[in-house]
């Protein structure tokens, strides 16, 4: 990973691992402090996620999600730290994301509206660094990531057009975030290129196999090749324009990639289902 190649990088995680210099729980205000000695900047992936909803009391979400992230940022300000980077989720952006008469554009101007306690309390936590970044002189970055674990190939591939990306990548914008220069607040979307467009959004729903005839042909064709269907309508789709633009990111690893290490037989892509 860049980050590791080119920079100084002490990893904190609640288990031992091969990348976690220091292990303890994200909450712990000593071991935090001592994390962030001599650091110029953070970057925080620690969360309780959507498989955990149900399970996970709604009070571990407050504790990890939000109020965790707040002692973070504070505690990186006191440090000294001036950059944050922060792992989110496309998924806070909830009902907002499929509109249902058509496919959904989502970018950073849709307005979220949260279903769950995950989407709630990282949208919570991109809301306090809001205020933390304005308040003090730390620059944050969201990162609003879309799908990127491994899931039946015939879907990922197509999820790579409308809203999945590969870890790969989140990676490199996580790096890039880091190191370009900011202040104060923003946030991105971090999914995979799409060839669609807004005037897509209704044949999307309708009818998207003709859209991806028309927009996605290579695809269309690897699909036929492959005895797979293609699916019948496409709910949503995630632009990443303004990372591409902004940070310089491009998503380098696409539908082609998730057929690649089918074939290899990666462990990080799934086998077809019902195909």
């Amino acid at each position: 990973m860049r980050l590791c190649r080119e920079h100084e990088v002490v990893g904190l995680d609640q288990l031992p691992s091969s990348t976690a210099d220091i292990v303890g729980d994200i909450a712990d205000t000593a071991l935090l402090k001592r994390a962030l000695r001599g650091a110029d900047a953070v970057v925080h992936t620690a969360a309780l996620h959507a498989p955990h909803v149900g399970i996970v009391p709604d009070a571990q979400f407050e504790r990890i999600n939000v109020q965790a992230t707040r002692d973070l940022a504070n505690l990186a300000v006191q440090a000294g730290a001036t950059r944050f980077v922060f792992t989110s989720t496309t998924a806070l952006y909830g009902s907002a994301a499929t509109p249902g008469a058509k496919a959904g554009w989502v970018d950073e101007s849709l307005a979220p509206q949260p279903k769950t306690v995950y989407h709630r309390t990282k949208l919570a936590a991109e809301a306090l660094l809001e205020v933390i970044s304005r308040e003090a002189t730390l620059a944050v970055t969201s990162l609003r990531m879309s799908r990127c674990f491994p899931e039946p190939a015939p879907v990922m591939a197509v999820y790579r057009l409308h809203r999945g990306v590969d870890a790969r990548d989140v990676a490199e914008a996580h790096a890039l975030a880091l190191e370009s220069a900011s202040s104060g607040f923003r946030k991105f979307v971090i999914s995979g290129a799409t060839p669609f467009r807004i005037e897509d959004a209704e044949g999307l729903a309708d009818n998207a196999p003709a859209v991806l005839e028309h927009r996605a042909p290579e695809l269309v064709e690897a699909f036929v090749r492959r005895g797979w269907r293609l699916p019948k309508a496409i709910d949503r789709v995630y632009s990443p324009m303004l990372a591409m633009r902004e940070l310089g990111w491009r998503p380098r690893h696409d539908f082609r990639e998730v057929l690649k290490m089918l074939d290899e037989g990666s462990s990080e892509v799934l086998p077809p289902r019902n195909h």
